[in-house]
């Protein structure tokens, strides 16, 4: 086994560069409309891909065709119900304040939380894959890094539009990417002795079914609004191509 400094590292950089999608918007000046649905369609390109592609082959793999899909529902219900609870309250208690709600405020906000949920796990299998093989906890890596910076534009562009502040927006970009490395620190303090294949493949179904669930209820009505349906197709594809052309590194 390996030292843990360089696979706490390694889900560091991993998990950083959600922010540097964040810093893509920033650089592109005039950020328009057709922009938005692109860099959302770009996100949910990249969700689905990774979901059906990666995740869910990985865990029927290891699990088995029902307890996999199974596992796959309970997480669109966990996210459905968080979706159907929490943001009610907190619209309630915005109109009570006489504050007007942004939806892509809330879009982005379950966005950055399923987001987080997604690389807490993803931390873990890169910190534990790195200590029995360095070389397979980098491509690991890289290949979660890649991802993250589209996943990173989806945190950072509702939440930009909404407050119009770059402050915001990174911080809540900041705490999808550091869910990483806490999933590292997670993996090293409690989870070391027990992480198995098969309990990282409980893992990777059941946030396949969240990252299925905010792609088809927040992200792609979002990208196909303002009449930019082929700019929000043209986004999905190169999603889902940029997802397929990592995990071909791998």
């Amino acid at each position: 086994m390996n030292s843990i400094e360089l696979p706490l590292f390694l889900s560091f950089l991993a998990g950083i560069c959600t922010i540097l999608g964040c810093f893509i918007l920033f650089f592109i000046k005039g950020f328009k409309k057709s922009y938005l649905s692109f860099f959302l369609g770009l996100s949910a390109g990249a969700m689905i891909y990774l979901s059906f592609m990666e995740l869910m082959p990985t865990a029927i793999k290891t699990l088995g065709f029902w307890s996999s899909n199974i596992v796959f529902f309970l997480g669109i219900l966990f996210i459905g119900i968080i979706d159907f609870i929490a943001p009610h309250h907190f619209i309630n208690y915005c109109s009570r304040k006489g504050i007007k709600y942004n939806k892509l405020m809330l879009s982005g906000f379950i966005v950055a939380v399923g987001i987080a949920i997604h690389n807490f796990p993803e931390g873990m299998a890169v910190f534990m894959s790195s200590l029995g093989d360095t070389r397979f906890g980098i491509l690991i890596a890289f290949a979660i890094a890649i991802h993250n910076i589209p996943e990173g534009v989806a945190v950072a562009t509702p939440i930009y539009f909404a407050t119009k502040s770059k402050m915001k927006a990174f911080a809540y970009s900041f705490f999808a990417g550091i869910a990483e490395p806490l999933g590292a620190i997670a993996a090293y303090i409690i989870l070391q002795p027990y992480l198995s294949p098969i309990f990282l493949s409980y893992i990777f179904a059941f946030v396949a079914g969240i990252m299925v669930y905010i792609s088809f209820d927040e992200l792609l009505p979002s990208c196909f609004k303002n009449g930019q349906g082929y700019t929000a197709i043209v986004g999905i594809v190169v999603g889902m191509l940029v997802i397929a052309l990592s995990l071909n590194f791998i």
